[in-house]
């Protein structure tokens, strides 16, 4: 699909600073205290995840591995590529991407009159995830160490996963583990701050579960987090990482000053605002600014997306039941409200479960970021890669495991 060539390549570029400032954040735990302590109050698994930080013991080196992602979409009104949200645990489809490209690539050159296969821009996902994972456990330092992946049971996206495991093993002879968080709670054992599971020394904990309430159906499963957070691996991410990734920090980041204050430098503050919407609190619907754009967004239901403290897909609400939830007169602190984007329409052709269908079409584009630290020395940070989702015009929402979206390519124009 057709996209802006310096719009593209400016989001790639940002991905460096918010790179730097999600990680500053996660390092401020009374701004993340500060920040979510209503949505904590008002959402559960917020404030699970809140306590659990808060609880956990100063470790002796901290190991920070991320692999951040965060989205876009081209809003035609303004011509911006402004940020859908920036997802720091689990975030999911670069190696498919990367093979979906190369597939792209591959039709264009083979088939396609008028189409350039040189205007696909590579994609690193499927080399550069993976290398990030692998310089972490090399950081580690201890021979026969493992990345333990850390995966829903009956885990629906193992094919992904896959890619990143094979390309682990085959090119830096990296083993690879999968545990659900019930697992690592029953197998688990931590050693002198170091945890074992299976007769493995875990150098990196990468969790591609843990996002959703879902994943903790019992006090097992929180045990079993604890266990990987209270441990000496490089965790990807740890809870910290988790809650700067919330949808209320990104709202809260917004706010004047705020990105200023954990990104010093003021082109790459400059570079972050600009891809901002517009974003606002729903913590005090009495304030005088809140209520205005409350009263706004139920009199023009269809400009706003009112969207909870959840990650996966399928959580938004969007028109009449938007409007419904405003007027509902119930609690809206674990909420924030978003300018809603407004992306150019494009004629596709969707294929999903074999089948294929031609519809209007909307895309969304996610840009990677990996990032290395260890205490207070930054080791890694760069941009790894791309996907781009389409859905159905009628769609709101973008999610391809959750159903609602299928892998696609970056056509560069312009």
């Amino acid at each position: 699909v057709a996209f802006p060539r310096d719009r593209f390549y400016r989001a790639r570029a940002a991905m460096r600073s918010f790179n730097l400032m999600i990680d500053a954040v996660s390092r401020d735990s009374e701004y993340l205290r500060a920040a979510l302590e209503a949505a904590g109050q008002e959402d559960e698994f917020t404030g699970q995840l809140m306590k659990l930080s808060e609880e956990l013991p100063p470790l002796a080196v901290e190991r920070v591995l991320a692999i951040n992602r965060s989205d876009y979409m081209l809003d035609s009104p303004s011509g911006r590529m402004l940020q859908v949200e920036l997802n720091t645990i689990a975030s999911s489809f670069g190696c498919l991407s990367n093979l979906v490209g190369n597939m792209h690539k591959y039709i264009t050159s083979r088939l396609s009159s008028g189409w350039s296969a040189g205007e696909l821009p590579e994609n690193e996902a499927l080399r550069m995830l993976p290398e990030a994972l692998a310089q972490a456990v090399g950081l580690y330092g201890a021979e026969g160490s493992v990345v333990l992946m850390v995966v829903q049971p009956g885990e629906r996206n193992a094919y992904d996963q896959q890619w990143l495991q094979t390309n682990l093993w085959e090119s830096h002879r990296v083993r690879t583990i999968r545990r659900s968080l019930g697992e690592v709670a029953a197998e688990g054992e931590l050693r002198d701050g170091a945890l074992w599971i299976g007769g493995k020394r875990v150098a990196v904990s990468y969790l591609r579960a843990g996002y959703t309430p879902n994943d903790y159906p019992s006090q097992v499963e929180w045990d079993g987090r604890r266990m990987l957070e209270s441990s000496d691996a490089f965790k990807c991410p740890s809870v910290a990482y988790q809650l700067a990734g919330t949808k209320k920090v990104q709202q809260d980041l917004e706010r004047p000053g705020v990105v200023e204050s954990f990104v010093p430098d003021a082109s790459d503050a400059a570079e972050i605002r600009e891809h901002f919407a517009g974003l606002w609190s729903l913590d005090d619907l009495n304030d005088e600014k809140t209520a205005a754009v409350v009263a706004d967004a139920i009199a023009s239901p269809n400009a706003y997306v009112l969207k909870p403290q959840r990650e996966g897909g399928g959580n938004n609400l969007y028109d009449e039941e938007l409007k419904d939830m405003l007027q509902s007169g119930k609690s809206l602190r674990a909420y924030i409200l978003m300018q809603r984007i407004m992306p150019p329409i494009n004629r596709s052709v969707l294929v999903r479960n074999g089948e294929a269908v031609e519809s209007n079409s909307l895309q969304e584009l996610g840009i990677y970021g990996t990032f290395i630290r260890v205490g207070g020395e930054v080791m890694l940070n760069e941009t790894a890669g791309h996907l781009v989702r389409t859905k159905m015009e009628t769609s709101n929402e973008g999610g391809v495991a959750a159903g609602f979206a299928v892998l696609d390519s970056p056509y560069l124009e312009g």
